[in-house]
């Protein structure tokens, strides 16, 4: 299991760096028909990131993986309200919904390891 939860941290997170680092014209054209600035554009940017690195680290580094996990999904979270919000057709959903999904996984696990 340990392993699995590793393999999604890294899906997570360099999915969402290569979204945000190569892919960025098309997150300039969803920013754009959400209405939100450039300055919330670049605040979610940033801040996916750096949580995207503390997500990878995080498989060295256990303790540092439940908080990056849940501002992840909120993140994800956000992002499935403003597609909504915009009335995109569901094949936009997808890929936030499943890192949603992945995300509040890896902080369910995160979680009960440090129950443990």
């Amino acid at each position: 299991m340990e392993n699995i939860i590793y393999a999604l941290q890294l899906i997570v997170g360099i999915s969402v760096c290569y979204v945000w680092i190569f892919r960025f014209h098309n997150v300039l054209i969803e920013f754009e028909k959400f209405e939100l600035s450039d300055e919330t554009r670049n605040f979610v940017g940033v801040s996916k990131v750096i949580i995207s690195t503390l997500l990878v680290t995080g498989i060295w580094y256990q303790d540092l993986v439940l908080i990056p996990a849940i501002l992840m999904a909120l993140f994800m979270a956000a992002a499935q309200y403003f597609h909504f919000k915009i009335r995109d057709p569901f094949i936009k959903y997808v890929p936030s919904l499943i890192f949603l999904i992945l995300s509040i996984v890896i902080a369910l696990n995160a979680a009960e390891l440090i129950a443990l």
